[in-house]
């Protein structure tokens, strides 16, 4: 068991001090002292996740009333038990931070839209199966193998916009573009809308993060709304003349199970969360994550750059399992059960905090450090396990390689602009995304 001492110590990995980031130590006394929904410790959450993997590895979470599970070990044999631990969490209202704005939220979409049905990350059993057979068509691997120039194409042209210049903040110019690129590619969507969707998934995110007061959230209501109303013609106009896009194939193909196309509410959920949020959330914010520890870590950038072809792969899942994109995600408990001598009662929801496991010391040796030679670094949970793995894993590999392999192609020196980055991210209890990141860097001659 690690000390008390370093449950309380930064756990990021590198030299933010060098670097005058924020929330370098954060003193927490007890676990109940934890906050999930405040700023100052989604800044840093790595104490708070070390203290809990250290003392409390079931903790029912005073705030939201959700027992939060970090340890490696547990988590796996939770994600591998969907009969145990159901996935339709929101079912449960109980623990519900707001429940009087649902109906108020449900009357709005009711009267100008359409209520998004469960998606697929919301389905369990035999609700979830046919939904997810659909998507693992639509998104299977011979799709993303096709994809892969593109992909490459668009970040070499991506990245050659701002080359030049020798700066940039590299959220703004690569990392929330490119995914969205390639995605609107896939689901046929023009190329200039990237920044009106990109306001509706911020708006989206937001939303599924918890900490809105009601007059913002009723705003990222109306902001999905607004997206509503911008796919709609899209799904009518495929019903009447498909095409090959992946869009067509989930508007047009009849799941046998159900006997059935999807729906327009079903087809709003999944565009929303799905695809545009699932499908660009993930990459844009390891993107980001993954230079602001290459600058922390200039060994770790000179032996990439080396030899990118030895270390790129284990730099990739090094980044994901140090700055997971989805910090964790949600259990219902079908029945009691008693875990480390905490019973968890039936009908009780958990958070499964995929970052602490990450960095849970029983399943990776120096679990703070970025290790190109770490063995299992691809064993992280970042993308869950089990029947929820998520399906845009491949294609987020692949993005995420991309980009860094146009990095090392393209730069010789990289490090932050002085006095232009304060490392803030978004604030969010599920999600980790940085704001912005400028960048500097030299152009290979």
């Amino acid at each position: 068991m690690p000390s008390r001492e370093a449950a309380f110590r930064f756990l990021g990995a590198g030299k933010r001090d060098s670097f005058n980031m924020t929330n370098t130590t954060t003193t927490i006394e007890h676990p109940d002292d934890i906050n999930f929904l405040t700023e100052e410790v989604q800044e840093c959450p790595y104490p708070s996740y070390q203290l809990l993997l250290a003392e409390a590895p079931v903790w029912k979470d005073p705030v939201t009333g959700f027992y939060v599970v970090t340890r490696y070990q547990d988590l796996r044999e939770i994600l591998k038990n969907p009969t145990q631990f159901g996935n339709d969490w929101q079912k449960q209202k109980t623990v519900d931070l707001h429940q009087d704005r649902v109906a108020k939220i449900r009357k709005i979409f009711e009267e100008k839209g359409w209520v998004p049905a469960p998606t697929l990350a919301g389905r369990d059993g035999i609700d979830h199966k046919p939904y997810r057979k659909l998507f693992e068509k639509a998104f299977r691997a011979g799709k993303i193998k096709l994809l892969d120039p593109f992909i490459e194409e668009t970040a070499y042209r991506l990245f050659d916009e701002f080359v030049d210049d020798g700066h940039c903040d590299w959220v703004k110019q690569f990392a929330i573009p490119f995914p969205l690129i390639v995605i609107c590619a896939q689901m046929g969507i023009p190329k200039e809308d990237i920044w009106r969707i990109k306001a509706w998934t911020d708006a989206w995110i937001q939303r599924f993060g918890m900490m809105q007061p009601e007059e913002e959230e009723m705003w990222s209501v109306e902001m999905e709304l607004e997206a509503q109303h911008y796919f709609q013609p899209v799904f009518e106009r495929l019903r009447k003349q498909p095409d090959d896009t992946v869009l067509s194939d989930l508007i047009n193909t009849e799941i046998p199970e159900w006997g059935r196309t999807l729906n327009d509410n079903e087809l709003h959920g999944l565009m929303m969360a799905d695809t545009f949020v699932g499908g660009s959330e993930t990459s844009t914010n390891a993107i980001a994550a993954g230079v602001m520890l290459l600058i922390q870590n200039p060994d770790t950038w000179q032996r990439l750059k080396t030899d990118p072809e030895k270390y790129m792969r284990t730099f990739i899942e090094e980044v994901l399992r140090l700055e997971a994109p989805v910090q964790g995600l949600y259990r219902i408990a079908r029945n009691e059960i008693e875990l480390h001598g905490i019973t968890i009662p039936e009908g009780a929801v958990l958070n499964i905090r995929f970052a602490a496991a990450n960095r849970d010391e029983r399943r990776f040796g120096c679990p703070d450090k970025l290790d190109l030679e770490r063995k299992n670094a691809a064993s992280h949970l970042t993308f869950g396990s089990g029947v929820h793995h998520c399906l845009g894993a491949p294609l987020a590999r692949r993005e995420i390689y991309w980009s860094f392999k146009a990095l090392v192609d393209r730069i010789d020196d990289i490090g932050f602009a002085e006095g232009k980055n304060d490392f803030k991210h978004h604030p969010n209890f599920a999600l980790r995304a940085l704001k912005e990141l400028h960048i500097e860097f030299t152009k290979k001659r």
